[in-house]
């Protein structure tokens, strides 16, 4: 039987059955080691080591295959690849586990060249469409692993899809064009990991005396009818930097929807996951103002699910459309240094009753970034600040680059504020974190 893997291995294969008369090939990678200590109690958070190796292959036909793999080894619990919920994964995606503290995963495995107009990359990738910082608006093309909330970088928490991206000139316009077989979603830390979601806005709560029951999620099972697809178009106008988006996917986080059911021992809320559609239409912009930028980016999901407390609802779940924009101001206007201020909007637009969220959600991010000592030593801190809860999440970091291919650091993560909020949900978690990266 053919399998959906095997199936892509032999497309990309059939794109490289011209003549091909040499390949240049070139082996690099990353070690990393990271170790976190909670700050309440001193005790270990966190102690990952990773190898992410990569090779490049050249051919002398123009087109190019990248192979990037990831071992990494977190011997704490709580954040364990073991500590992850794996159901969703495709299988075609799913990283291996050896026990609880070893995983290995092909990040990513893709084909490129020059397809007489067309710029083709073929195989599992990365497409990123935002140009926010710490959150996001529309990079929702890849899912995004949530095993230390969005505590890692975006380049190692987003997971890479098997997928078809095509890019075509129109005119003054660029067209990009991406089919996302792959049904990967975002995977979601177990009950009882560090950063297991625990906040109101996203787990619904049982009453006192009720039992509940989590039952498998639901999940997307047809290759072509449950496959994601999006185009992209793309210009340069005036000095402005301009795409506008549509997406059409499975929403990555699963709907929880719930049914109260007796049972001899007494009630049960069962909740029964599964994700839903929706269409995504958006765009991004940015211009450049002497020391200053202007960015931004909206986007607008037709159908979302919200968790509501309106006991006469029957599954718990109301459905509107939500409207997300952000708007971000850089400023360069001090040698060495990179100041940014970004407004983080969403409104869920059909007011629908009982809704456990605000209606209107605002997040400010700051970032302050100063290099020095010719680039060697860089500092800065981030700050996001939930306006609706009070909550947020400070994150102050050193960087110093020992050599090309060597560098350490130390940092803190700080949450703080109301646990019912996204950010205050983890105020026990803060930490003070001390790693290192060698390139090889």
């Amino acid at each position: 039987m053919l399998t959906r893997k095997k199936a892509a291995l032999l497309l990309l294969g059939g794109v490289l059955s011209g003549p091909v008369q040499s390949a240049e090939f070139d082996f690099s990678g990353i070690a990393r080691g990271q170790w976190a200590v909670n700050t309440e109690d001193g005790s270990s958070q966190a102690f990952e080591l990773a190898l992410e190796p990569e090779l490049v292959s050249r051919f002398d036909n123009g087109w190019k295959l990248t192979a990037i793999g990831r071992l990494r080894a977190e011997t704490v619990d709580g954040l364990r690849p073991g500590d992850v919920n794996r159901d969703s994964y495709s299988q075609a995606s799913q990283p291996g586990l050896v026990g609880q503290e070893l995983e290995a995963e092909l990040r990513e495995f893709y084909l490129e060249g020059d397809l007489g107009e067309h710029y083709l990359t073929l195989g599992k990738q990365q497409v990123v469409w935002g140009k926010a910082d710490g959150l996001k608006v529309l990079d929702v093309v890849n899912p995004q692993s949530f095993r230390e909330f969005i505590l890692e970088d975006f380049d190692n928490s987003r997971i890479p899809l098997w997928m078809v991206n095509v890019e075509h000139p129109l005119g003054n316009w660029d067209a990009q064009f991406i089919w996302i077989p792959d049904q990967t979603y975002h995977a979601l830390p177990k009950r009882d990991a560090t950063y297991a979601f625990s906040s109101p806005q996203r787990v619904p709560s049982a009453p006192p005396g009720v039992t509940v029951d989590v039952r498998d999620i639901e999940r997307p099972q047809r290759f072509f009818a449950d496959s994601d697809a999006g185009i992209r178009l793309s210009t340069f106008y005036k000095g402005w930097d301009i795409t506008l988006n549509y997406l059409y996917q499975y929403s990555n986080f699963p709907v929880l929807f719930q049914r109260l059911v007796m049972s001899p021992t007494g009630p049960v809320a069962v909740i029964e996951p599964r994700y839903e559609r929706t269409h995504v239409i958006g765009g991004t912009f940015s211009n450049a103002f002497g020391e200053w930028v202007v960015r931004g980016e909206l986007g607008y999901f037709s159908d979302q699910f919200f968790l509501t407390d309106n006991a006469s609802d029957a599954d718990g779940i109301v459905e509107s459309p939500e409207l997300s924009y952000v708007l971000g101001f850089d400023w360069t206007g001090i040698e060495d240094t990179f100041l940014s201020a970004q407004l983080f909007q969403s409104r869920v637009t059909d007011s629908p009753t009982g809704l456990v969220r605000d209606e209107l959600d605002t997040n400010l991010t700051f970032l302050a970034r100063r290099d020095y000592h010719n680039d060697t030593l860089q500092a800065e801190v981030l700050w996001i600040v939930s306006m609706n809860h009070g909550d947020g999440l400070l994150r102050p970091k050193l960087v110093y680059e020992w050599q090309d291919n060597v560098k350490t650091w130390v940092g803190a993560d700080i949450f703080y504020g109301d646990r019912d909020g996204l950010f205050g949900q983890f105020s026990d978690n803060d930490r003070i974190v001390i790693g290192v990266e060698l390139g090889y």
